[in-house]
């Protein structure tokens, strides 16, 4: 079974997607992270996004890992552990406009649907339900207050990695969700939207087990429907 959690950035995507798949034995996928990762790879080789060749053929040979350590996701891109680096400014600057690109986007909706094969998971994103995994069993679509989500970022960034957010203040981090509000909902490819079947939750002012609580209300009502039916 999948379940897509989309929204824009600073909804409580990761957060909320992670506890519900602890919740419910489900492995959980932050696709976010996987853009940013492909992001500091092209930043890292210099490659010229807009010049196809050269994107085709880092995309060719593009790999990254997944590995737990002490309960944690990190990623690692040519033997480093760039979890830090791909939440720092210059990725966070380039990512909108990297992950923009339908080449990239192709290519990481195969990495995503080839991890999905055969199992039971949780999947975060902004084009989750709408593009990756259209009959995905349960779709999800967070939203919320520019204002609350700028807070969040601010405070998420300056405590997880407070060495890449060492010049980040909450007016930036207002500016550039506006901005990334509007880049990824204006986009040519997969742009952020929610998907006719979703249940929409604002977590403006719901604690992150209230959503989590939701969301299962959501799995439990899908489920009756379906018995009902069968």
């Amino acid at each position: 079974m999948i379940i897509t959690i989309d929204g824009p950035v600073a909804t409580g995507k990761s957060t909320i997607a992670k506890k519900l798949a602890q919740a419910i034995g489900y492995i959980f996928f932050d696709t976010g992270a996987m853009y940013r990762a492909l992001t500091y790879g092209i930043l890292k080789h210099q490659v010229d996004i807009d010049n196809s060749d050269q994107l085709k053929d880092f995309l060719d040979h593009f790999q990254f890992d997944i590995k737990v350590l002490r309960h944690e996701r990190h990623y690692f891109f040519e033997g480093e552990d760039i979890t830090q680096k791909i939440r720092g400014e210059e990725v966070t600057s380039a990512v909108s406009r990297v992950s923009a690109k339908k080449e990239v986007r192709d290519k990481l909706v195969s990495i995503q649907r080839e991890l999905a094969v055969g199992v039971n998971a949780v999947f975060e994103g902004r084009d989750m339900g709408t593009v990756v995994f259209p009959d995905a069993a349960l779709k999800v679509f967070l939203t919320g207050r520019k204002e609350v989500r700028a807070q969040r970022r601010y405070d998420e960034l300056t405590t997880k990695y407070p060495e890449a957010a060492a010049n980040l203040t909450l007016e930036k981090c207002l500016e550039e969700i506006t901005k990334r509000d509007h880049y990824d909902s204006t986009r040519e490819h997969s742009p952020l939207k929610q998907a006719e079947d979703a249940f929409v939750v604002d977590t403006s002012d719901l604690t992150i087990d209230e959503v989590v609580h939701k969301i299962l209300e959501y799995r439990d009502s899908l489920k009756t429907k379906r018995s009902i039916a069968s």
